[in-house]
């Protein structure tokens, strides 16, 4: 990793480290920052905070948000809030696990997509929904899906 994003870690530390119950403010603060928990800035934390890396890790596994790898270009959001699921969120999922070729949580081998599912986004009155990186595409079919994969494509 190089070392002006250790350096930006470190400043992220340093906004939280005089703070109680600092660890999740840290790790939000560097999952929006680089996409993911790099591991050598999960050591970084460790050794800025005094907290044993362990600990880190048992907060990193432990919710669901935090990301160990990092994700694609593209961040998939499948919504599988309760109206996006009962209109066939589940069928959007499944294709674009079948179009892309990975499972929910992994990055295609050319590091472009990454899929995974989420409560909710917010456009119930779209259902269903899915959002690429901060694009929002609603009333979906299962056939929209692999426009949607061409368009991304294409552009990368």
């Amino acid at each position: 990793m190089e070392e002006v994003s250790l350096d930006r870690a470190e400043a992220l530390v340093e906004k939280w480290k005089d703070k109680k119950g600092n660890l999740i403010m840290v790790l939000h603060d560097i999952q929006d920052a680089f996409g993911y928990i790099p591991e050598e800035v999960a050591r970084r934390i460790s050794r800025l905070l005094d907290i044993p890396l362990a600990r880190i890790y048992e907060v990193l596994t432990f919710y669901h948000y935090f990301k160990l790898t990092q994700p694609g270009k593209y961040k998939i959001s499948v919504c599988m809030g309760t109206a996006c699921y009962l209109k066939g969120g589940q069928e959007i999922l499944e294709e674009l696990k079948t179009i892309l070729h990975i499972e929910e949580g992994a990055t295609t081998s050319d590091g472009l997509f990454y899929i995974e599912s989420v409560r909710c986004l917010g456009c119930c009155g779209l259902a269903p929904v899915i959002a690429v990186n901060d694009t929002i595409y609603g009333n979906l079919k299962k056939t929209d899906v692999v426009d949607i994969i061409s368009k991304y494509s294409k552009e990368a």
